[in-house]
C-alpha cells in the first residue's frame, strides 16, 4: 500500500475483506502489506491492493527524493510529516504520501486514514509544546490553479495563536482576499 520493503518494515498477512466483517481465510482473500498499513488499514477497507499500481517515486517529484523522506519527524503506514520549508506559522507542518500521488483526491482512504491520524498526533504534540498555539489552519491545495506547487499530495498543518493576524475571520477563504471577509 505504501511501497516500502520487507527489508524496512515487517509485512502482515491480511484480510482484505475483514475477518470481522466475513472475510475468509483464504488465498484469494489475503494480501500482504507492511504493520503499519495494515493498521491503519483496520477492518473499516476492503480493498484489494494486489492488483493496485505502486506508483513509483517521480524522479521529477521533490517530495519523492530522499533528502525529503529523510527529513521525516513522523511516519504513519503510508504517510509521513516534515516541516514546511516556507512556513506560514512557527511550527507549520506538512503532511505527505509516500507514494507519489498528485492531490488530496488522488489518495487511497488508507493514506487518508493515516493522514488524519497522523495530523491529530502532530496537533495535540504542537499544543502541548506551545501554549500560545489556540487554533490551526488544515488545507491541501489540488491542482496549479488553486495554489498547488509541488505535484504530490501534501496537506498543510498551520498552528495559529491568539493575536498572530490582526482580523483572522474567514481563515483559509483568505486565499482570495476580497472573499475573506463576510
Amino acid at each position: 500500500m505504501c511501497g516500502i520493503s520487507t527489508k524496512e518494515w515487517p509485512i502482515d498477512v491480511d484480510h482484505i475483506v475483514p475477518w470481522s466483517r466475513g472475510g475468509k481465510a483464504e488465498l484469494a482473500n489475503l494480501q500482504a502489506p507492511c504493520s503499519n498499513c495494515n493498521r491503519t488499514k483496520g477492518n473499516q477497507d476492503d480493498t484489494d491492493f494486489r492488483a493496485w499500481p505502486i506508483q513509483s517515486a517521480d524522479p521529477t517529484c521533490l517530495f519523492c527524493q530522499p533528502p525529503a523522506i529523510s527529513k521525516a519527524i513522523e511516519k504513519n503506514g503510508s504517510v509521513f510529516a516534515i516541516h514546511d520549508k516556507y512556513p506560514v506559522t512557527p511550527g507549520h507542518l506538512l503532511t505527505i504520501p509516500i507514494k507519489h500521488v498528485p492531490d488530496f483526491f488522488s489518495m487511497t482512504e488508507v493514506e487518508r486514514r493515516g493522514a488524519d491520524q497522523l495530523l491529530r498526533l502532530l496537533l495535540g504534540r504542537i499544543k502541548a509544546e506551545d501554549a500560545k498555539v489556540s487554533g490551526f489552519n488544515l488545507g491541501a491545495n489540488c491542482g496549479e490553479t488553486a495554489g498547488q506547487t509541488i505535484g504530490h499530495a501534501h496537506i498543510h498543518l498551520i498552528p495559529r495563536g491568539s493575536g498572530d493576524v490582526p482580523d483572522p475571520r474567514g481563515g483559509v477563504r483568505g486565499v482570495i482576499p476580497e472573499t475573506r471577509v463576510y
